[in-house]
């Protein structure tokens, strides 16, 4: 077996709107359909794949990990950062700046390629890259 394409990530989200307004208003990618699962959640699309999965944290009522609301409790690892390919750095500077996040930035020594670091409402870290 071979894996051919990263399909998605998911996030439990404290704040389910908060988290998709960042995904969509900072990130741009956008809202779309998603099947009649019986717990709250988004899909948010880049172009036509829905990339980014959103699904509200359960309470924690059994002393296990939270989990997402209407599904079985799952063990999971630690995550790191994500990361997504980037277009028009000074916007993005000018988008994160204006929502008053902090991020910060570096560029990879030897290779045409900076990075922007910023924190979803969750707690993870977004890597945006920007080739040129």
């Amino acid at each position: 077996m071979a894996v051919d394409q990263l399909e998605h990530f998911t996030v439990r989200c404290a704040d389910l709107e908060r988290t998709r307004d960042f995904y969509a208003e900072v990130l741009g990618l956008r809202v779309g359909p998603r099947p009649p699962f019986d717990f709250q959640g988004y899909w948010l699309y880049l172009d036509d794949q829905p990339v980014v999965h959103l699904v509200l944290e359960a309470e924690r009522d059994d002393g296990h990990e939270p989990r997402a609301a209407g599904s079985e409790p799952l063990e999971t690892g630690a995550l790191d950062h994500i990361a997504f390919r980037c277009r028009d750095l000074a916007a993005t500077r000018a988008v994160l700046k204006g929502r008053g996040l902090d991020f910060r930035e570096r560029q990879v020594p030897g290779k045409p390629l900076h990075q922007i670091f910023v924190r979803d409402p969750d707690g993870i870290i977004i890597e945006l890259n920007f080739r040129g």
